[in-house]
């Protein structure tokens, strides 16, 4: 059993740390008063030019699009994971700036795996190179759309087109300036069988008939990219611009889900470290009751356990990455459910603790914690909710028991 990097995951880790030290780190305060200037002018969803200056020196340094195992860089899931993790520090800015940032890296593997040559040279090329944004229009407002069989937006084939209509939220990334596509699931068939009434359907955005209503922010914080309410009423789009087979899009959701599910979570475990870094400096310098926090038997169970939960963590994520890159990620479902519930649960309660370890200041803009302990949160949501992949484990577990 080798617990080491791979000698490529090695180099890259040497150089995106590098990157993260030298370029990301600095750049937060500038991030922060730019996206602070942007407010004030009422266009909170530009994008500070800062993140495209990282970009040009990602791409420049070979730190780019990391995520897909068959381009340039040939990294496996697993060699990818370490670099996830390193990103998750700068939760904000890192991930875009090497082009690696939901939702756009699960679009680009869904257009990379199903798309066809047209739709990949008209949305795939321009992803890759970082020139547009992308969304991903699945859950809606009126469904429990923890079931994704539940979905109610038509699409209905007419000729050479298909007609879309319905109402989708949390389309994260819909409300950036730079958004140029929509990937929106519905329903093409709903007399066929439960798993097999949807469909994956490209709509570009400025598409007559889409209207971005409205932003929905997270515990109070607003999105740079933004979380989108998008209605679709009589939204036309030639019939080219399907995904893959009709009736394939449960399965195209799950496909993409899989890999994209090891990026969260190893961006969480980066977010981990971070808050329990923060967490420890903050217990050096705090003098309560005549001795260190650092020195009190509650901050150290705290930092102990933090410790332990990180590393349990960390590890069953990467068993999860190696059975994706060894036997496919169908056969990794236990260990994806798994970590999709383990790892946003042990990084909110190591940020947590990391806030409480801070004060009034752990709350407030001042540390980067009250932003991660937003984001974290909702990630025991997003991509299925914590409920949603238990009932899923404990079924994969009865299952050899079960007649």
């Amino acid at each position: 059993m080798d617990f080491g990097l791979s000698p490529k995951a090695t180099e890259y880790a040497a150089k995106l740390q590098a990157f993260m030290d030298k370029e990301v780190f600095p750049a937060e305060s500038i991030y922060r008063e730019q996206r602070t200037a942007f407010f004030k002018a009422g266009t909170p969803h530009k994008l500070p030019p800062i993140v495209e200056e990282l970009k040009k020196k990602a791409k420049a340094q070979g730190l780019w699009n990391l995520f897909l195992p068959h381009l340039d860089h040939h990294l496996t899931v697993t060699d990818y994971a370490t670099l996830a993790e390193i990103t998750g520090w700068s939760p904000d800015i890192a991930p875009e700036a090497i082009n690696c940032a939901a939702p756009d890296t699960g679009n680009m593997e869904l257009l990379d795996m199903f798309g066809s040559d047209l739709q990949k040279k008209q949305w795939l090329d321009p992803l890759l190179a970082g020139e547009i944004r992308s969304g991903f229009a699945m859950t809606e407002p009126d469904v429990a759309s923890s079931d994704a069989r539940n979905i109610r937006t038509s699409i209905k084939r007419d000729g050479d087109h298909y007609i879309i209509n319905g109402a989708k939220w949390w389309t994260t990334g819909a409300m950036d300036e730079r958004c140029k596509i929509l990937i929106v699931m519905g329903k093409t068939n709903p007399d066929a069988e439960e798993h097999k009434q949807q469909s994956m359907v490209l709509v570009p955005i400025d598409t007559p008939g889409v209207e971005v209503i409205r932003n929905l922010d997270v515990l109070g914080y607003v999105d740079q990219h933004g979380h989108a309410e998008v209605s679709f009423t009589d939204v036309k789009v030639p019939v080219s611009n399907l995904i893959g087979k009709e009736g394939e899009g449960f399965a195209l959701a799950q496909a993409r889900l899989g890999p994209g599910r090891i990026h969260h979570c190893m961006r969480a475990i980066g977010m981990a470290e971070r808050a329990l870094q923060l967490m420890i400096k903050r217990s050096l310098t705090r003098t309560p009751f005549g001795k260190e926090l650092a020195r009190q038997g509650v901050i150290q169970d705290w930092i102990a356990t933090a410790r332990i939960n990180i590393e349990q963590a960390r590890l069953l994520v990467l068993k999860a990455a190696w059975i994706i890159d060894n036997q496919g990620a169908k056969a990794a479902r236990k260990e994806i459910a798994a970590i999709k519930v383990a790892v946003p649960r042990m990084a909110q309660d190591i940020i947590d603790h990391a806030i409480q370890s801070h004060g009034g200041a752990g709350v407030s803009q001042d540390t980067p914690l009250a932003s991660m302990f937003a984001g974290i949160r909702v990630l025991r949501i997003v991509d299925g909710p914590d409920e949603v992949h238990i009932r899923d484990l404990a079924r994969l577990e009865l299952k050899p028991y079960i007649s």
